[in-house]
């Protein structure tokens, strides 16, 4: 697989392969408001690892956009090497949409506009998405998550998920939260997947994607993993056995898959599964080079 190298100025960089690069969005200050550390902290601990030896897998900082103008304020008096690729979850309804990527452009030194993100309700359809497209500009990508039901038939919402990548949007899966249903299933994700399939950036995830595998902390929650994701999409591709690589926890199987990946099916991985929401790269990309695979 071909590599990118990037990392601190002079310093030695680790050499990131194009099925990892850019991979990890950090999602910290999408956390309970309890659990976010002060955003100096989570701007200083972006900054670090973006510029730092994994700095290859770092992907967007995503910013609910009331948090917006503290990042800007933070950003300015840390006066970053280069501009932070942003994403705005929108968190205070679409027509703050327009402030927040005026705040964003006046600050080009600071920030760069890549998505807005943004949640859809269950019957979202055409019209829906079309108000959603005029408050993008076409250089920034529309994210639209269609809200999973934490019990029931999932017909509807994977039916949004069609849709959803039907009008050209990215759909979004949220992987994780505080309570238990926040997870979805093997059998959900894998749906989503192929639902997903036609999306013209591919889709995302967000929250609880924390590690290279997936790990159940024996009280009934189980974290999905990004290799377990990356192999399942590869599957998914070849109309193989998803939900086998999705419920996989042995590294070795999911590390070999991995390696006999071609550059061209890498590729292909990527272009359906953007980018996976998590804390900062560094802890994940620690545990990829763990397994050999940086």
């Amino acid at each position: 697989m071909s590599t990118v190298r990037e990392g601190e100025p002079g310093g030695a960089a680790v050499p990131i392969p194009a099925l990892f690069a850019h991979l990890v969005d950090d999602t910290t200050l999408l956390l309970p408001r309890q659990l976010i550390p002060p955003v100096h902290d989570v701007l200083s601990r972006y900054l670090k690892t973006r510029d730092g030896h994994y700095g290859g897998m770092a992907g967007q900082l995503v910013c609910p956009v009331s948090r917006l103008p503290e990042v800007v304020s933070q950003l300015a008096k840390m006066s970053p090497s280069e501009p932070v690729d942003i994403s705005l979850v929108v968190d205070t309804g679409l027509g703050s949409v327009p402030k927040a990527l005026s705040l964003v452009l006046s600050r080009d030194s600071l920030l760069t506009p890549c998505t807005v993100e943004t949640a859809a309700p269950p019957d979202v359809d055409s019209t829906w998405l079309e108000r959603v497209s005029e408050f993008v500009p076409e250089d920034v990508l529309p994210v639209v998550e269609p809200r999973r039901p934490l019990e029931g038939d999932t017909a509807q919402w994977l039916d949004a998920v069609r849709r959803v990548s039907e009008h050209g949007c990215t759909p979004k899966l949220r992987c994780g939260g505080p309570r238990l249903s926040d997870v979805p299933s093997v059998d959900e994700v894998a749906d989503f997947v192929a639902a997903a399939d036609g999306a013209p950036a591919g889709f995302t995830t967000s929250l609880g994607v924390p590690h290279a595998v997936r790990r159940d902390d024996g009280n009934g929650r189980a974290d999905h993993g990004m290799l377990n994701l990356l192999v399942g999409v590869a599957r998914a591709l070849v109309n193989g056995d998803v939900r086998g690589a999705l419920l996989e926890t042995d590294p070795k199987v999911l590390v070999r898959e991995v390696a006999r990946l071609s550059e061209a099916a890498g590729g292909a991985v990527r272009g359906l599964l953007a980018r996976c929401g998590s804390g900062p790269a560094e802890e994940p990309a620690a545990e990829l080079a763990n397994l050999g695979l940086l």
